[in-house]
């Protein structure tokens, strides 16, 4: 996102077309009033800066700082009516979920993140407002986090499409990679899993009213704007994790795809730990809402449910777990890669989200 110098030059306020000059605050600004320049004048000043960005947004490319001299590197898009719909999440939300799932990548390499690029398509008609909180969304999900927005583009597009990249520091660490994983190890999660996708019920369920209870409540905010445990990718990476991930699609599936980086067998403790505990906690936070959840809808929102973005490791027997991690599985040697469940397979519930499989 490169404004010109003559962005907005002969026109203070930046709007264009037949709608003639419309004030920064006015609420029914589209996105089409507003030529390149003016748009991407108002939304860069919302956005995260850092001291590890030597030249930021202007140029044609940004230039960082990188101490370790490696740089981790990763890319998610959001698709409207696909990832996101935009009556049920705001710009706010929008811009929260798409920072937290690229630094939770990062965090799931053993890296700190540094910056984020954000590519932007948008349709004319979309509010200039509703753009300007997904650029507080992407800042508000940085807080904290030392990363920074340092570039990007903007197109117009049929939809609302919203790509970020972030990179990363490794701070002296080696990356931990899926592949690592040997028998003997433990499993364990950073973060809770299970609680978006129950969100994403309740939203599909048209459950979202300002009398839903606020147990409930929660699990649809953890949908919108998911927190992961940034702090605990690097700290497993200085603990000796032997292979870590974000889950992202589902706990079944990510697991599966360290099984097979590893060519070992993950088996998860489903009845007892933490796995059993978020199964009974989803079970009380929608107990007010009569026939919505079972006990199998909580448990297939545990091990298939995506986009909570808690960090899935394994750690060699010796190491200490760093505090936020619950062991939830043994690794193990078998004939075949994959994961159980309490020692079994699972057929009843599927493998977790696949964008081409819907």
């Amino acid at each position: 996102m490169q404004p010109r110098d003559d962005a907005g030059r002969d026109d203070p306020d930046g709007a264009r077309g037949g709608r003639g000059p419309a004030r920064r605050d006015d609420p029914g600004l589209l996105v089409g009033d507003l030529d390149e320049d003016a748009l991407i004048a108002r939304f860069l000043p919302l956005l995260p800066t850092a001291p590890t960005t030597l030249t930021g947004p202007g140029d044609d490319a940004a230039v960082l700082a990188a101490p370790d001299r490696r740089v981790v590197a990763t890319t998610d898009m959001l698709v409207e009516g696909r990832d996101f719909r935009r009556d049920w999440s705001s710009g706010m939300d929008v811009g929260w979920k798409a920072a937290a799932q690229n630094l939770a990548d990062v965090a799931a390499m053993g890296a700190c993140p540094t910056a984020l690029l954000v590519a932007l398509g948008l349709p004319r008609d979309v509010r200039v407002g509703w753009v300007l909180d997904l650029a507080r969304g992407l800042a508000a999900a940085c807080e904290g986090t030392g990363a920074a927005v340092v570039g990007g583009d903007l197109s117009s597009a049929s939809e609302v499409v919203l790509s970020v990249t972030a990179l990363g520091d490794l701070g002296g660490v080696a990356p931990v990679l899926r592949s690592g994983a040997r028998p003997g190890d433990r499993v364990a999660v950073a973060g809770r899993i299970g609680f978006s996708a129950a969100g994403l019920a309740l939203l599909e369920a048209g459950l979202t009213g300002a009398g839903l209870d606020p147990h409930a409540a929660a699990l649809v905010e953890a949908h919108r704007r998911p927190r992961p445990a940034l702090a605990a990718g690097p700290a497993a990476a200085r603990a000796g994790a032997s292979a870590l991930m974000d889950v992202s699609d589902g706990l079944l599936r990510d697991a599966g795809r360290i099984a097979r980086a590893s060519g070992v067998v993950l088996d998860l403790h489903g009845t007892t730990g933490a796995l059993a505990l978020w199964q009974d906690d989803l079970l009380a936070r929608c107990g007010s809402l009569s026939g919505f959840c079972g006990a199998e809808d909580a448990r297939r929102w545990v091990l298939t449910g995506g986009e909570d973005h808690a960090l899935l490791a394994c750690f060699p027997p010796e190491a200490a777990l760093p505090v936020g991690f619950d062991v939830i599985g043994e690794v193990r040697a078998g004939a075949e890669a994959g994961v159980l469940v309490d020692s079994s397979p699972v057929h009843d519930l599927g493998q977790g989200w696949d964008h081409f499989a819907r």
